[in-house]
C-alpha cells in the first residue's frame, strides 16, 4: 500500500520532467545550429534559477594581442613598406679653387654639372672630402696641403651630396681645430660628416638616415695617415682609425644595432696602385663579416676593381673625382652605385666617368639611363 501510494504521489512530478525533456529534444531538433551545450543550459534554466555570473575582469576578458605579436606585426608592415634604394659614392673630392682653378671662372656648380643630375635622383650620395672645408688654421708641414672653400658646400648639397668622409690624410692639413670647423661647416650645409670628430667616440659615430622604410648608417675610417697624432683618442680630436680592424669592426657592429644597412667609406691602399693590397682585402672581409653591406675605398688616386664578398660589394678604390685631370690614368674614374632591394639583396656596379677639366668629372655611356 505504502509503495503504491508513493508511486502515485510522484507520478505528476515524473510526468513534468518527462514533458520538459520532450520539449528540450524538440527545441534541439528544431534549432540544432545553436549547439547542444547552449540549449542544454537554457533547458536547465527552465527548472532552476541560474546564479548571477561574476563580473568580468581583465584576466577573463578576450585575450589581448601580446606585445611581441604587435612588434612582429609592425616589423612585417615595415618590411612590406621598404622600397628599393639607390646609393652612390665617389672617390676624392677637392673644392679648393687654387687646386681646381676652373671654379674661379665656372663657379662651384661646375664640379657637379657633368653628372646629369645623378646624385639628385638617388637616395643617398657619399663622397670622400679630401680637404678641410674651412677658413681656419694654418697649414701643417707636409708635401701637399688642401683647403676647400665653405662657400662651395651649397652647390654640393644642391647637387645631391649628403655625406662627406673626413677620415683621410688631408682633413687636418690646417690643424685639428680647422678639421672640427670643417665638420661643423658640413653640418651647417646639411651634409653629414663622418670619420672625424672631437674624440674617438664621435669619430666612429655613424651618420643615420631613414629612407624608404630603411634605417641606413654611414661610417668613415681613415688609414695611411701622416702621423698617429691624426687619430682621435678618448680625449682628443682626430680621425677614426682605418688601420685597426678591431676598432672598425666594433664600430660596424654598433652601427648595425641601430640600422638595417651599414655603409663604410675608408681611406687605404698605396698611391698609384691599381690593385688592393692583401692587408686591405683582409680588412674589407672583416668589415663585411662584422655587418657592413658595402665598402667604398679611396686614396690611391687610381681606379681599382670592385669585388663581391658574401653578396656585398667592395669598391677598393674609386680614384679621383672632383680633382685635376693631370693624366689619363688619374682622370679615369667611376661612380660606385649600390642598389638594395626590399628583400635586402645588395648589388654593386661602377658607372664610368672621366675628368674632362680640372674639378669636372663627366659620366660616360649613360645616355640610355638619363630618364631612369
Amino acid at each position: 500500500m505504502s509503495g503504491s501510494h508513493r508511486a502515485r504521489k510522484d507520478a505528476p512530478r515524473a510526468l513534468s520532467i518527462f514533458l520538459v525533456s520532450l520539449l528540450v529534444i524538440a527545441v534541439i531538433g528544431a534549432l540544432g545550429a545553436w549547439g547542444y551545450v547552449g540549449l542544454a543550459r537554457r533547458a536547465e534554466a527552465l527548472l532552476t534559477v541560474a546564479p548571477t555570473p561574476p563580473a568580468l575582469t581583465p584576466a577573463t576578458s578576450a585575450s589581448p594581442i601580446r606585445p611581441r605579436d604587435r612588434v612582429g606585426a609592425s616589423q612585417a608592415t615595415n618590411l612590406e613598406r621598404k622600397g628599393s634604394l639607390v646609393i652612390h659614392a665617389t672617390g676624392d673630392v677637392s673644392l679648393d679653387p687654387n687646386w681646381n682653378t676652373t671654379f674661379k671662372t665656372e663657379g662651384y656648380e661646375f664640379a657637379w654639372s657633368g653628372l646629369e643630375g645623378l646624385f639628385a635622383r638617388d637616395d643617398l650620395t657619399i663622397v670622400n672630402m679630401e680637404c678641410p672645408v674651412t677658413n681656419e688654421g694654418s697649414a701643417v708641414t707636409k708635401e701637399f696641403t688642401f683647403r676647400c672653400d665653405p662657400k662651395a658646400l651649397g652647390a654640393a648639397r644642391k647637387a645631391g651630396v649628403e655625406v662627406a668622409n673626413l677620415g683621410n690624410n688631408h682633413s687636418q692639413d690646417f690643424g685639428k681645430e680647422a678639421m672640427l670647423d670643417s665638420r661643423q661647416n658640413l653640418i651647417d650645409a646639411r651634409i653629414a660628416p663622418v670619420g672625424a670628430g672631437k674624440d674617438a667616440a664621435e669619430a666612429n659615430e655613424p651618420a643615420l638616415f631613414d629612407i624608404k622604410g630603411w634605417k641606413v648608417a654611414v661610417l668613415g675610417f681613415g688609414g695611411v695617415l701622416p702621423s698617429d697624432s691624426w687619430l682621435a683618442t678618448k680625449n682628443t680630436p682626430g680621425m677614426a682609425n682605418g688601420d685597426d680592424i678591431g676598432s672598425m669592426t666594433k664600430a660596424i657592429k654598433a652601427a648595425k644595432k641601430q640600422a638595417d644597412i651599414v655603409l663604410v667609406m675608408i681611406h687605404w691602399g698605396v698611391e698609384l696602385d691599381t690593385q688592393p693590397t692583401p692587408e686591405d682585402v683582409k680588412r674589407a672581409y672583416a668589415m663585411i663579416d662584422a655587418g657592413a653591406d658595402a665598402i667604398f675605398g679611396g686614396h690611391s688616386h687610381r681606379l681599382q676593381p670592385m669585388e663581391t664578398y658574401e653578396g656585398k660589394p667592395i669598391f677598393y678604390s674609386l680614384g679621383n673625382f672632383v680633382w685635376p685631370n693631370n693624366s689619363v690614368e688619374g682622370a679615369t674614374t667611376a661612380v660606385a652605385e649600390v642598389t638594395i632591394r626590399p628583400n635586402g639583396l645588395v648589388r654593386g656596379r661602377m658607372l664610368p666617368a672621366f675628368i674632362t677639366a680640372p674639378g669636372h668629372p663627366e659620366l660616360r655611356g649613360r645616355s640610355e639611363e638619363k630618364n631612369r
